[in-house]
């Protein structure tokens, strides 16, 4: 994914007293303001035996601070109970966002072990307020009261509140009430399981290479970067090719020997399926089950109808409508685009293939024929990529010629590791809005993929501004060498910071409602327009500079480069719309159906095959055994919004196309309208006072994607 975003809950449950585990030695950096500019945690006096402690010390503070509200003897009112509500989690709020976002980027066995016992302690506190009966009366009678008067972000806070109670359960029969809990547990457990296994089996599905002879074909600085995993990974041979999270591995385009293609394929597709050391699917179907038995207990056939009610979307039947009205223009290209591949690869020469096209052979001959027609490889555009450039000349600087921000590094905040940068973000008119800090290569203790979080979310009510974060997983070059990156690694940066700039830009008085915390199909907008920068010329001529010679790509490789952009692009649609209708096919089940994990395999074969999406060519993005954003992360039933957002993001484009492409005006618009507001308004009405349309145009989607 390029993007997964974790969003913390309301908080944990203290499993033991906070005076058992009370540190004497000395201060918890955790639990006190951060003395560092602008509250940035303090990584250089956290030490890994200070989270179990804050947490339990936070989640005691959260539970006095809603008995409070419970107590209080006046008349429930948005002042004495939503407020306080509001504001009950800061400091657990503040220790969470710290601490997962290293389970995420910097997984330590210390910090694994120490994610064990919070999870459960997150979802038993989370389960108390949940269905806190007293609590909820208070925030129901406001609701009643009050929600007809109050006006903008006090309003929508209510409602939000007052909802999200709803959605979990709080009129249910106790009952009822007493099993969603424990289905709460049992899902944060499993997911914990979950988040354990799928960076191990990944790891262990590292591919052993001991001859340089049958890495042909690579650069050699890929060989040196395959020399370098070997290395990290415990020296067992001397090469390891990595894999990476999605079920294509980039390496493909270029190894020239076809077993070891099939071998890093199958190490891809296998790694969790049980074949090998791992086995996901026993937690899957478990999951499923569970999700599935949520929704109908609140009332729904499935966890898809119950979760998608809040979306823009609404319904599974709409996802459902959007999606085939894609696969039935797509299939007959993604046909022809295979076809293509196929016949140049029974001619290519020095090797023709003479067996059928193999999903392991198309990424090779997909490259091979693009070089061969367009005149244009990775390996001849890559040293134009040089990672920082792409960051400092092209990122920044289309934030800056769009919507005036600018860019400081900062060298004396610290850091949770080495390869990280800082920057202090500031607006035209020289204010701080925002420090931004950046993680973009790949090691063993990162998970795959790339997302944007924050270790502190910007309110007024708080005095808090964004404290923002992304992460990639580009290989780092040997040391003295320069990091050179692909282009899909260079438009992942830019869908990254469009995630960024939403919490950088917000402008909202409550925490619950400010930055990315919105639908999952309209979170992805920002980042999906912010990609389109990437290829905007004068963004493109700024940051595509040779790494030795800091001379622009030549015209005519960037002309062939830009053409390459849509060529053969079905591929990229259709393993995502796989991975989308596998997501659904999942959580549309009544719980009745869930398969068996031995049966789980057979499942995924059958749901593309009925959507018509069973072609061996074109595997989904994510199979079903290691897809994090499903199992593991906030996407269940929401995977479609990458390309229901993409829509959004392309109508957005045409607006900024015709107004101009780097026009401040039209950024600052966007700014207004959208980028500042966060969830505090009617999300398509945001888009509609934006573009000036009452519904998005999906028919401009497969255009923009040169199909």
């Amino acid at each position: 994914m390029k993007k997964t975003m974790m969003i913390i809950g309301m908080a944990s449950a203290m499993l033991l007293p906070f005076s058992a585990c009370q540190q004497t030695q000395r201060e918890n950096p955790l639990l006190e303001e951060s003395t560092l500019p602008f509250g940035a945690p303090d990584f250089s006096k956290i030490q890994p035996d200070d989270y179990l402690p804050a947490f339990e010390e936070a989640i005691r503070q959260q539970r006095e601070n809603i008995q409070k509200i419970v107590e209080c003897q006046d008349q429930p009112t948005f002042a004495n109970t939503i407020v306080p509500f509001e504001e009950s989690g800061r400091l657990l709020d503040r220790v969470a966002r710290v601490f997962f976002a290293l389970t995420n980027a910097d997984k330590t066995p210390e910090i694994s072990e120490t994610e064990k016992k919070v999870q459960p302690m997150i979802t038993e506190l989370e389960n108390e307020i949940s269905f806190n009966k007293e609590l909820f009366k208070r925030i129901q009678a406001v609701y009643d009261n009050e929600h007809d008067t109050l006006q903008g972000e006090d309003k929508k806070l209510l409602e939000e509140i007052y909802k999200d109670f709803v959605r979990k359960g709080a009129l249910l029969s106790d009952d009822k009430m007493e099993r969603m809990k424990e289905i709460n547990l049992r899902i944060a457990d499993l997911q914990q399981q979950w988040g354990d296994m799928l960076p191990d089996a990944t790891n262990e599905a590292v591919v052993w290479v001991d001859d340089k002879e049958q890495l042909a074909g690579l650069t050699e600085a890929d060989i040196a970067q395959c020399q370098k995993d070997a290395e990290s990974r415990g020296g067992k041979a001397p090469y390891a090719i990595v894999i990476v999270n999605t079920t294509q591995q980039p390496l493909l385009s270029s190894l020239d020997n076809r077993e070891l293609r099939k071998k890093v394929f199958e190490a891809s597709v296998h790694r969790a399926d049980g074949t090998g050391k791992f086995n996901t699917f026993p937690i899957v179907c478990e999951i499923a089950k569970l999700r599935a038995e949520q929704g109908e207990i609140m009332g729904y056939p499935n966890y898809a109808a119950y979760s998608l009610e809040n979306t823009m979307a609404k319904t599974p039947e709409n996802v459902y409508a959007f999606l085939k009205s894609l696969i039935s223009q797509y299939t007959p290209k993604a046909d022809a685009e295979t076809k293509a591949i196929e016949d140049f690869a029974r001619s290519y020469q020095p090797s023709p293939l003479t067996s059928p096209l193999q999903p392991y052979d198309r990424f090779y001959y997909s490259a091979k024929m693009k070089k061969q027609l367009l005149d244009v490889s990775d390996d001849e555009v890559k040293p134009y990529f040089n990672v920082d450039s792409v960051l400092i000349n092209g990122v920044f600087y289309a934030a800056n010629r769009v919507y005036g921000l600018n860019f400081k590094e900062r060298t004396d905040i610290p850091l949770y590791h080495p390869d990280m940068k800082t920057f202090e973000v500031t607006d035209r008119d020289g204010k701080t809005r925002a420090l931004f800090y950046c993680d973009y290569y790949r090691r063993p203790t990162k998970r795959g993929g790339a997302w944007m979080d924050e270790f502190a979310k910007q309110s007024r009510q708080r005095n808090q501004m964004s404290i923002v974060f992304n992460v990639c997983n580009s290989a780092k070059a040997p040391e003295g060498q320069p990091s050179l990156l692909t282009w899909d690694e260079v438009t992942t940066m830019f869908h990254e910071f469009g995630h960024a700039l939403h919490a950088i830009l917000s402008d909202c008085q409550y925490h619950r409602l400010s930055t990315t915390d919105v639908a999952r199909d309209f979170v992805e907008m920002p980042s999906q327009f912010n990609e389109s920068f990437a290829s905007i010329p004068e963004i493109f001529d700024n940051y595509a500079r040779h790494y030795e010679t800091g001379e622009p790509m030549p015209a005519d490789l960037k002309e062939r480069m830009l053409k390459s952009i849509t060529f053969q692009t079905a591929y990229a649609l259709g393993e995502n719309l796989a991975a989308t209708c596998l997501d659904l096919a999942w959580h549309t089940l009544p719980s009745k159906d869930v398969p068996t994990p031995d049966k789980a395999a057979e499942f995924e074969t059958e749901a593309l095959r009925q959507i018509g999406l069973l072609n061996p060519q074109i595997p989904p993005r994510y199979s079903t055994s290691y897809f994090n954003h499903v199992w593991g992360s906030g996407y269940a039933a929401g995977y479609y919004s990458y390309l229901w957002t993409e829509v959004l993001a392309v109508n957005i484009a045409d607006v900024f196309a015709q107004r101009g492409a780097l026009d401040p005006a039209t950024g600052q618009d966007m700014r207004d309208k959208i980028l500042s507001r966060g969830n505090t308004g009617d999300l398509m009405q945001m888009f509609t006072d934006f573009t000036g349309m009452e519904q998005p145009d999906a028919s401009s989607l497969l255009k923009a994607r040169g199909l």
